[in-house]
């Protein structure tokens, strides 16, 4: 037995049980749900508590952000939207169909996302068209990060059910 052997007979190399994956997972989401639109949600609990210039920066980066994604989207939508589904659907035949547990794992992350990315495209659009500014501004992206957490919540859940089911239905010892 060589030195390869060693570490990955001590090092679980399957996504589901390993610890680095679901470290991974818990950043991913909590990433997610505490950036909303690409502004931090501190600054929208400082600019609804203290008003002034506060409320000014994030309306000015949220106006920046949602013009940026818009733009994107204008853009470079289709090809996105084009390249987003070939990888989920690449992902998920590797995964599900033919048993690829690091497809699965990807597609866990991959799918929710691409939800919130859709959400995220849906707020923009939203806010622009609103010309949210003030109270209503700070609700709309308050509305957008409890939809973003919920996705995240169901993520979690159904990844952990999956990951569960995979390690019990391997076994310890990868047969």
């Amino acid at each position: 037995m060589n030195w390869y052997d060693n570490i990955l007979e001590l090092i679980d190399m399957r996504s589901f049980s390993n610890l680095w994956f679901w470290i991974a997972l818990a950043v991913v989401w909590s990433t997610a749900s505490h950036w909303v639109l690409g502004v931090p949600f501190d600054m929208v609990a400082r600019a609804r508590r203290y008003g002034g210039q506060s409320a000014e920066d994030l309306e000015d980066l949220v106006r920046i952000n949602t013009h940026r994604l818009l733009f994107i989207g204008q853009v470079s939508g289709l090809w996105a939207l084009g390249f987003v589904c070939f990888s989920l659907t690449a992902l998920g035949l590797l995964g599900f169909v033919y048993k690829v547990e690091f497809a699965q794992a990807v597609f866990l992350l991959g799918f929710p996302l691409s939800i919130v990315g859709a959400l995220n495209l849906s707020t923009a659009r939203l806010i622009q068209a609103e010309g949210a500014q003030g109270e209503a501004l700070w609700r709309r992206l308050t509305r957008h990060r409890t939809w973003v957490q919920a996705v995240g919540m169901v993520s979690i859940f159904v990844t952990a059910l999956w990951g569960m089911f995979q390690n019990l239905s391997v076994g310890p010892f990868g047969g």
